[in-house]
Formats: structure tokens, C-alpha cells, sequence
């Protein structure tokens, strides 16, 4: 504002003072006796032709050449334009104070008082604004440091909240806080249904499999009873494998499972070797193939349950044929000669309570859902590709694996899995 002050008045004033110089001159021609220019900011001189200079202009005025000056020695400043006509020369002095005061009480002034408003108020609503949200910002806070597994709700309790937060911020603290108790509930009671179901749901199913193997002992049983009493040991089988696979994915982080370095071999031969009486009325073929072995440092029975669900599938759905189970360095694939997926199925085949069409009876639709989900939470990956009646294969990815001389003396007892 100061800056274009200072320019609009220097190119206000010296238009106006050539403007004048002009019209005073045509006045002249018109009465050549015309009176000089003597007004509140102006004053003129006429130096005609023959006259002398000390006797008309001031002293300092006499030497300036035609085009404007700023008399610098005054205190005033006043701004001179000299000009020549036929006349003479035309001398027109301003005085540029009284524009500048001018500039200053109409120019300045205001801008000013309306700077200081705009400070002011944008202070203000600073202020207000800060005050209206900080309550939020201690919110906030509070929640991102919370810890999930085990939260401390004291300090979103009523008696401990900030006298400044208040309203709405205030109920939402309380909403929070009762929230944050139901949730401790809720995990506490999860946590002792997990500890419950572990103990409480094996007991049983290790009496029905030990019953079960007791009478498949007995010599006296004829083939009806047999076959039913090794449909029971099956479904024994099946069923504490799924608890187990239930069990790992209710536990709320994988802390609480020991990992420990392992062959993948082995977990693969314990879990086909259980699979084999699946087999034990099919035409089917299952061998192992190992192109290279592998260590992986994780929970041994994460990897059992993986195993175990893929190889339980391809033996449920292949009724003759054969069943490959290949290994290589941070890869185990599984290949059968079952009835296969229709393409448009895939994609649905991890959900949860999903079969394909074709699915064998007595299956639940969970097992390929409990084995996605621990590999995600593992970091592994699960593909599973197939072909209707050719076959299905999955393979399992494991990024962190790494290879290992199976002949080395560390590995002459191999680690359990389950």
C-alpha cells in the first residue's frame, strides 16, 4: 500500500503539474497579462523573455533546467516542474506534503486498522478454535496409546478427564470409555474360552480315539462293525484337527505359540503318513517327492494344520489316481487326480462355509478358509489352481524359508510338529 502510495502520488502529481503547465500557457495566449499560478499546494513563476531572474524566481529555481525537480534542501520537498513556452519559462512548485499526509490519513491509516483487525480477529478464532479442538486432540492421544491386548481405562474414566473437556467431546470420552470396557470383556472372555476349549474339547476326543482304537483291536468284530468303527476314528481325526485350526486362529496374536526352526519334510511326512487310512479303500497312490529341503522358523503346528488341511482335500476328493506331495526350497505343492474346481468357483473357494459343486458329504466348507487365514497371518502365500475332473493343485509359499543339508546331524531327530 506504501508502495503503490508513493508511486500513484509521484505520477498523480507530476501529471497534474504538466496538465497545469499547459493550461496556464493556453491563458496566456489568450491574455498575455494572466496572473501566475497561486494556489494552496501550487505556486508559479514566469520568467518572459528579457527579464531577469533574480527579480521574478527564487534563487532556487534560477539554474534548473525544463522537467522536474525535487528541491532537497527544504524541508518541504517540494516537487518543481520547469517547462518553456514562447511566453517564457514556467516554473510550477508543489507542495507534496500535504499529499502525503493525505496518502497517509486515507491510505495508510485505514489499511492499518484493518490489518490489525484481520490479526485480531484471526488471533481470536485461533484461540477458539484451538480451545474447541484441543479436547479432541487429548482425545485422540489417548486412544492412539491405549494398548489393545490390555488397555488402561482409567484414564478415560469420568474422574480423570481434563476439566477443559467438556460437551460433546466429554460424552464421546464416556462413550469410549464403556466401549473400551465391553471390549476388555470380550477378549477376556475369548481369551478364556481358548484356554477352556483347549482342554475341555481334546479330553473327549482323545477317549473317543483311544475307545476307537481299543475295539478295532478286537478280533471279534465283523465288517459292518469295523468300517463304522473306523468311520468314528476319521471323524475323531478330522474333528481335533479342526478344533486345533479353530484354536490357533482364536488366539489373538501368534505370541503365544513357540516357533522354532523345523524341517518341512518332516511336517509333510508326519502329516501324509496320518492321511494314509483316508486312502485305505481308494485305488489312489500318495508319494512324497523332495527337490530340495528347507528350515522355516515359525510355530511347527501352524504349518501341521496347513498340511494337514490341504492333504485331507486332496484325499476327501480324489477317489482313484494318484497324489503327489512336492517339495522344493521354500515351496510345497500338492497334486491330485480328483474331481476338480470349475473356474467360476475358484474365486470363491477360501470363503468361509463354501463347497464346490461335487464336494464329497461330511465335509464343513472351513478348511481352505482356516488355511488362508493362517497364512495371512504368517506372511505365506496359498495358490490353488485346478481343472474340472483332471484334478486340483495347491501350493504353498514359504518367503522366509531356507535351505538346509537334510543330512546334517542337528536333524537326526526331528523336531515335533503336534
Amino acid at each position: 500500500m506504501y508502495a503503490a502510495a508513493a508511486v500513484l502520488q509521484d505520477v498523480l502529481i507530476k501529471r497534474a503539474l504538466t496538465d497545469e503547465s499547459k493550461h496556464y500557457i493556453e491563458l496566456l495566449e489568450q491574455r498575455p497579462d494572466f496572473p501566475e499560478p497561486d494556489t494552496y499546494n501550487m505556486r508559479g513563476y514566469l520568467l518572459r523573455p528579457g527579464e531577469s531572474a533574480r527579480e521574478h524566481v527564487p534563487e532556487a529555481l534560477r539554474e534548473l533546467a525544463p522537467g522536474f525537480h525535487t528541491l532537497r534542501e527544504d524541508q518541504r520537498r517540494p516537487l518543481v516542474y520547469v517547462s518553456d513556452a514562447e511566453q517564457g519559462r514556467l516554473f510550477l512548485v508543489f507542495d507534496q506534503e500535504q499529499v502525503g499526509r493525505l496518502a497517509l490519513w486515507f491510505g495508510m491509516v485505514p489499511l492499518t486498522l484493518v490489518l490489525l483487525l484481520v490479526y485480531l480477529s484471526t488471533w481470536l478464532t485461533y484461540r477458539l478454535s484451538r480451545r474447541a479442538i484441543s479436547p479432541v486432540v487429548w482425545l485422540a492421544n489417548v486412544v492412539r496409546r491405549l494398548d489393545p491386548n490390555r488397555p488402561d481405562l482409567s484414564v478415560l474414566a469420568p474422574e480423570n478427564v481434563p476439566s477443559d473437556v467438556e460437551g460433546e467431546t466429554e460424552i464421546l470420552a464416556e462413550a469410549l470409555h464403556a466401549f473400551a470396557e465391553r471390549q476388555t470383556q470380550l477378549i477376556e472372555r475369548e481369551r478364556n474360552f481358548t484356554r477352556d476349549a483347549s482342554h475341555e474339547l481334546r479330553s473327549p476326543l482323545t477317549v473317543i480315539k483311544l475307545a476307537s482304537e481299543v475295539l478295532c483291536s478286537d478280533g471279534n468284530l465283523d465288517g459292518f462293525e469295523q468300517k463304522n468303527l473306523a468311520r468314528i476314528s476319521r471323524a475323531a481325526r478330522d474333528m481335533e484337527a479342526l478344533i486345533e485350526a479353530f484354536l490357533l486362529l482364536a488366539r489373538d496374536s501368534a505370541s503365544g505359540m513357540p516357533s522354532e526352526d523345523f524341517l518341512l519334510e518332516t511336517v509333510v511326512r508326519e502329516e501324509v503318513e496320518r492321511a494314509e487310512p483316508l486312502l485305505k479303500d481308494k485305488p489312489v497312490d500318495m508319494r512324497v517327492e523332495v527337490d530340495g529341503c528347507c528350515m522355516i522358523h515359525a510355530p511347527a503346528k501352524v504349518v501341521a494344520v496347513l498340511v494337514s488341511n490341504l492333504i485331507r482335500n486332496a484325499c476327501s476328493y480324489t477317489e482313484r489316481g494318484e497324489i503327489v506331495v512336492q517339495m522344493s526350497c521354500g515351496r510345497l505343492q500338492i497334486a491330485d487326480t480328483g474331481v476338480g474346481i470349475a473356474e467360476d468357483e475358484l474365486k470363491n473357494i477360501f470363503q468361509p462355509f463354501y463347497r464346490a459343486r461335487g464336494a464329497s458329504p461330511g465335509g464343513h466348507g472351513v478348511g481352505l478358509n482356516i488355511v488362508r487365514r493362517l497364512c495371512e497371518r504368517f506372511g505365506w502365500e496359498v495358490r490353488l489352481s485346478s481343472t474340472v475332473g483332471q484334478g486340483t493343485t495347491a501350493v504353498l509359499s514359504f518367503p522366509d524359508a531356507r535351505p538346509v543339508d537334510p543330512d546334517r546331524e542337528q536333524w537326526s531327530t526331528p523336531p515335533e510338529a503336534s
